[in-house]
């Protein structure tokens, strides 16, 4: 079992009437099973209302099944008893960063989730040191959270996030609230978390520029795991995606774009570098013939 596993899982959105009755019932999350492997990066993709929010949420426990399991490190979401375990395997990280710092100095911020759960103070520190590093914050370590860019407070939310040593980190659309520099500082962050420190990273996104360095894709379409594979199996459909309401990378469409007019490109070109080596290679074959 990975440290994410979910069989069959289903959750209902239930709107009650004044007398407590259930007067509408929607389905979020339809019979999606998944198994997230130990220091995997993946990607959840989806457009709004695809039910990816809504699964992120089950992998912390903030939400619980209707039916159907998922397991945290082998623990099942449903029990009372292992609840604060779960949260500790799994952190989160929201969209909006003003919601997740409450401290005035950054430091203090990164520091109050282990003093809440009775850290002894001289790991507090060592770990708030060690997490402010590993996010390239620790120059503001003594600033107020008020005097940050959006990057830079996402940066200090993730650090707060990793001062409880999770063995996950489950990012809820971490960069919608962010201009394109924001989006590339937390992305890099979150990247070199997964390589450099090995945590697992579960990235709910719409922006498909930000996974195409994952180790896995589920795209989600209502409520339903639609596809799954490497970003260059899911990325090389791009008719299919484009059925779902979603785009591809821009430079993933400009070479299927080519292709379809006849340049002899691989299937699926992920980054501008990539792209450039390849045109620079049929120039070099076409001016030999």
């Amino acid at each position: 079992m990975g440290i994410i596993k979910a069989k069959n899982l289903i959750y209902h959105y239930i709107k009650w009437d004044e007398e407590e009755k259930a007067e509408e019932i929607s389905e979020a999350v339809r019979d999606v099973s998944l198994d997230i492997e130990t220091g995997e990066f993946v990607a959840v993709l989806g457009h709004n209302g695809s039910g990816k929010s809504t699964l992120a949420k089950h992998m912390n426990a903030l939400l619980l099944p209707s039916e159907g399991t998922i397991w945290i490190g082998g623990m099942d979401t449903k029990e009372d008893e292992t609840l604060l375990e779960v949260r500790r395997t799994a952190g989160m990280v929201f969209q909006n960063p003003d919601n997740q710092i409450i401290a005035s100095v950054v430091e203090e911020d990164v520091g109050f989730g282990p003093e809440n759960v009775g850290v002894p103070t001289d790991e507090i520190w060592r770990r708030v040191d060690e997490c402010l590093k590993a996010v390239g914050m620790t120059a503001y370590r003594h600033s107020s959270p008020d005097r940050l860019s959006g990057g830079q407070k996402q940066r200090v939310a993730i650090a707060g996030v990793m001062a409880m040593e999770p063995e996950c980190i489950v990012l809820d659309e971490p960069t919608a609230m962010l201009d394109p520099n924001g989006r590339r500082e937390v992305i890099r962050t979150v990247r070199d978390l997964n390589k450099e420190k090995g945590i697992t990273v579960i990235l709910i996104t719409h922006y498909m520029e930000e996974v195409i360095h994952a180790d896995r894709l589920y795209v989600m379409d209502g409520g339903q795991i639609a596809m799954e594979g490497t970003p260059e199996e899911i990325f090389s459909r791009v008719d299919e995606l484009k059925t779902l309401r979603l785009d591809v990378p821009q430079v993933t469409e400009l070479a299927y774009g080519l292709r379809k007019k006849g340049v002899p490109l691989s299937p699926c070109i992920l980054d501008t570098e990539a792209l450039v080596k390849e045109l620079v290679e049929i120039k070099r074959q076409r001016t030999v013939q």
